[in-house]
């Protein structure tokens, strides 16, 4: 659905459209709640290194410092990265415990993690599709312990329509995902059901870590009219890749984020994670300086969705970037 007001604005190979749409904190943090008398600690536990979550991160660190938490003034940030290894996330997650006002997850691992580790430090969760599904809450209204944060649940119908949109004649429509990634999974089920409505056929094909996604994206590329991809980890950080075969099978790419577009797909209706990242540090300042207790704060869905294009991939496909717009 289109929303009233969207304004397009082409940039400089990029299209956007901006539609516009617990505890209380512990350690040195002043009573106050002002920046000037407060030194505040935060931890920071990303599960790998891709531009979604990366942009998350430091859409959170320059909210803060907007509100003027200055790192290396009265802002101490502990930043970890598990750079997509299981295996790294329970000494990084205990490194962080006890030592932080606040603790931001990015990524469900990260955030799950963590949530075993300690059930007293508050907990803040980014890039988390479903955190009941995942453990991390109990309901998002009303999440009932020390975790919440914002959810990147993005409009599936409203991409799928998309792509449906700049693909007419698709006969059969291309998923790929890690398949060991609920959020994944879950994104990938609804789409599915959204492109099957429409009377298409669905061909699905997983992967289980970056080294698999040439081999299968090439597979599934020359068997599909056109590809949805979800907020997947794996894929977001080799969409470089997917990018590049796409263009060879000349098919349209709609992934779940701005990022993954930016970095090799055509188009999607969906998050700009450095504004989630912002959105999650607003709920790290209530923590931080009014005492809020996370076990009320609600679990939040992103303020700002946006209609992105990636113009050179539109024009590579023969598609005009200025024509592309959100189905009524």
């Amino acid at each position: 659905m289109r929303t009233n007001g969207m304004k397009k604005k082409i940039l400089t190979g990029l299209a956007t459209v901006s539609t516009g749409l617990l505890l209380a904190a512990c350690g040195n943090t002043s009573e106050t709640g002002d920046p000037e008398e407060t030194n505040v600690n935060v931890g920071i536990l990303q599960y790998m290194e891709h531009d979604s979550l990366s942009k998350a991160r430091e859409g959170f660190i320059s909210e803060l410092e907007e509100a003027d938490y200055i790192e290396g003034e009265n802002l101490t940030i502990n930043y970890q990265n598990a750079q997509g290894d299981q295996a790294n996330l329970q000494s990084m997650s205990e490194s962080l415990i006890g030592e932080n006002d606040v603790i931001l997850s990015i990524a469900t691992p990260a955030a799950q993690s963590l949530a075993t580790v300690t059930q007293e430090d508050p907990i803040l969760f980014t890039a988390v599709t479903d955190p009941v599904d995942a453990g991390l809450v109990a309901d998002n209204k009303v999440p009932g312990g020390n975790v919440t944060g914002t959810s990147d649940m993005v409009p599936i119908e409203a991409q799928v329509a998309l792509l449906l949109s700049l693909a007419k004649d698709a006969e059969t429509v291309g998923i790929i995902y890690n398949s060991s990634e609920p959020n994944s999974k879950i994104q990938a089920d609804l789409a599915q059901k959204a492109i099957e409505a429409e009377g298409l056929e669905v061909k699905t094909l997983t992967v289980t870590t970056t080294n698999d996604v040439q081999q299968v994206m090439t597979t599934l590329a020359q068997e599909v009219d056109a590809v949805y991809i979800p907020t997947d980890n794996t894929l977001a950080s080799t969409m470089p890749t997917v990018g590049e075969i796409a263009l060879e099978y000349k098919l349209p790419v709609i992934p779940g984020s701005a990022e993954m577009v930016e970095a090799g797909g055509l188009a999607t209706y969906g998050i700009n994670y450095e504004e989630l990242g912002r959105q999650t540090a607003q709920m790290a300042l209530q923590i931080i300086e009014e005492g809020a207790e996370t076990a009320e704060m609600p679990v939040e869905t992103s303020n700002n969705l946006e209609l992105v294009i990636n113009e050179e991939v539109a024009e590579s496909l023969g598609i005009d970037p200025e024509s592309i717009v959100l189905p009524d």
